[in-house]
């Protein structure tokens, strides 16, 4: 082991060991489906008494024909919905899409703050930053996707991971 490797390596150790939890960045995550990139989903920590969250993620088709996702489940929530948030006449609304999401072929769409993303309602518990929980994304062509929720700081936006 070089003496430079073993500064560095220290470095890192006294940096996380010192500085807590909180100071431990998110790091990106995802998952593959057939053509379909799953790219870091993620949720926000939640006040105390919260029945509802938002989750998000984004969903890159590298595929020749489009798919669709239908469905989406989490182990913290009774059930969940596909969201949209959109300004309408000057005021945002939001809305439930019943027949899901189209993912078009060789697209991309993203499930972001003020714009589509998955609500978690019925909350089983609060959500704190650092933890993570398990999902299900149901896609009309790839099927069922297992997949990981990190939850970040309340007011997170996310932006740092794309």
């Amino acid at each position: 082991m070089s003496k430079s490797f073993r500064a560095a390596a220290l470095a890192v150790a006294v940096l996380f060991s010192s500085a807590g939890p909180s100071a431990i960045p998110a790091f990106a995550h995802g998952t593959k489906a057939g053509p379909l990139e799953i790219d870091h989903p993620w949720s926000r920590a939640t006040p105390g008494g919260a029945r509802v969250a938002g989750g998000y993620l984004a969903v890159a088709n590298t595929g020749t024909e489009a798919d669709r996702l239908v469905s989406a489940t989490a182990e913290i929530a009774g059930r969940t919905e596909i969201h949209e948030m959109a300004m309408k006449d000057s005021i945002m609304t939001m809305r439930h899409l019943p027949d899901g999401i189209a993912v078009p072929a060789g697209g991309k769409v993203e499930f972001k703050p003020g714009s589509y993303h998955l609500m978690f309602m019925d909350l089983k518990r609060p959500l704190k930053q650092g933890e993570s929980f398990a999902g299900t994304l149901t896609f009309e062509k790839a099927g069922t996707v297992e997949v990981e929720f990190v939850v970040e700081a309340l007011g997170a936006s996310g932006s740092a991971h794309h």
